[in-house]
């Protein structure tokens, strides 16, 4: 016999806003990200004269972006994990150049030319992994070593060429949902899909708030929930607008829906997998996961193996919005995930970390990216300002770490509204005990 123990606070408490965005689980760094986030965007909205949230626009962010998104989602796994790869860039440049030489010189068929980049991934994340798991070296070398080799393979199988792709195969990269035979002035497919995002929202938040009632867990008030899936709701429906009413024969990017499918599948796998839990208790105690009886070593293998299968579809997604593969495809790729990574919430010292917060990061460095390149600034602007903001977030990770204090946000928040213990203390002094 169970008993409902549930309690549902009344009133407003500041700490139900950050729970409005992280179903209570979120802290107040990421909420100050996502925060960022906005500002950034409404900034450049202002600056640009609307330019930002423009239709055309957003789909330029999304194909050019994208595949540094899908290397985030592999980067916080492996960071997670207290590793760094330095290779992604060049084992995507090594296997653009191989599926771009398979179909153009062997006529392989463009599907196929998929399953081979992808199998070439495989290859290339086991011999790495197996170094890193198996033999001990560490990542950081392993990766440097591919970097430097893989750089090399691409420029030595492409001859230092440029190196086309047939125009099937650039759908993936360069294409759009397509638009049904329906006399409407907006691409159906596109709002189809946001309409599928806003339904799951709604589920999501109705089995959490079941999920948070059976376990007698405190909730926020309904009206949190409330805003927070109206206000999500908006944002989606007006960006799948905004996507849906582009320009003639434009709508949601081929790659964009790549990218959702792998936001939700390794969502899922991070948080609500035996596997995803694995990854979290070897980056924040390997001793005593490896106590606990998990196989430390075959998930550093799985974590390497599958952070060069993403590098490998995002080389073939980069390939196919270029229509070519060229030597210089890579470049600086493995540093603009780990700046997404950490900016979005990763710690340093690894076992801290999430998708979501990942993804948020890189649309900061991609906003970042596309603002100033609206505003006409030059390469070497964007490029320290890029570092300014990279090292900031570092910095302050490092200094909420030390000794468990809060956040500048954190103590503020504490002050004036309501005096209780951040999220991440509790996870800081309970990691510092375990060690």
């Amino acid at each position: 016999m169970s008993t409902d123990t549930t309690t549902e606070r009344a009133g407003f408490h500041f700490g139900d806003i950050r729970k409005m965005f992280g179903g209570g689980q979120s802290k107040m760094r990421q909420f100050g990200i996502l925060g960022s986030l906005l500002v950034i965007i409404v900034l450049f909205q202002i600056l640009t004269g609307g330019l930002t949230l423009s239709s055309g626009n957003l789909i330029n962010v999304v194909n050019q972006y994208s595949y540094i998104l899908i290397l985030a989602i592999g980067m916080v796994m492996v960071i997670i994990m207290g590793h760094i790869d330095l290779s992604v860039g060049s084992v995507a440049a090594v296997v653009g150049i191989i599926v771009a030489k398979a179909m153009a010189d062997w006529n392989l068929h463009w599907g196929l030319a998929i399953v081979l980049g992808l199998a070439v991934g495989v290859f290339i994340g086991a011999v790495q992994g197996t170094w890193v798991a198996y033999v001990g070296v560490p990542a950081f070398i392993v990766t440097l070593a591919g970097m430097l080799f893989f750089r090399g393979a691409n420029q030595f199988i492409g001859q230092s060429t440029t190196v086309a792709v047939p125009r099937p195969f650039t759908f993936i990269g360069a294409g759009y949902l397509p638009e049904l035979p329906v006399p409407v002035p907006f691409n159906v497919l596109t709002m189809v899909l946001a309409l599928i995002a806003v339904a799951w929202l709604v589920v999501h938040e109705a089995r959490m708030r079941r999920a948070q009632r059976q376990t007698g867990s405190e909730m926020a008030p309904a009206w949190v929930s409330v805003t927070k899936v109206v206000l999500l709701s908006a944002v989606i429906l007006i960006a799948g607008w905004l996507f849906a009413t582009g320009r003639e024969g434009t709508s949601f990017p081929i790659s964009g829906v790549i990218l959702v499918a792998l936001v939700i599948l390794y969502s899922f796998i991070t948080r609500n997998t035996v596997f995803g839990r694995h990854i979290y208790a070897v980056g924040g105690n390997r001793q005593a996961a490896r106590l606990s009886g998990v196989k430390d070593r075959w998930v550093d293998f799985f974590v390497m193996m599958n952070m060069s299968v993403l590098a490998s579809l995002a080389g073939m997604l980069y390939v196919a919005r270029a229509t070519a593969s060229g030597p210089q495809d890579g470049n600086g790729w493995e540093l603009d995930a780990i700046a997404a990574v950490f900016i979005g919430g990763a710690a340093v010292s690894g076992g801290i970390g999430t998708v979501i917060g990942s993804i948020i990061g890189g649309l900061v460095m991609a906003f970042l990216n596309n603002g100033l390149a609206l505003l006409g600034a030059g390469a070497d602007v964007v490029a320290m300002i890029k570092g300014a903001v990279l090292v900031v977030a570092v910095g302050i990770d490092v200094l909420n770490k030390q000794q468990g204090r809060p956040s500048i946000t954190g103590l503020i928040s504490r002050k004036f509204f309501r005096k209780e213990p951040e999220p991440f203390q509790s996870s800081a002094a309970g990691s510092a005990s375990g060690k």
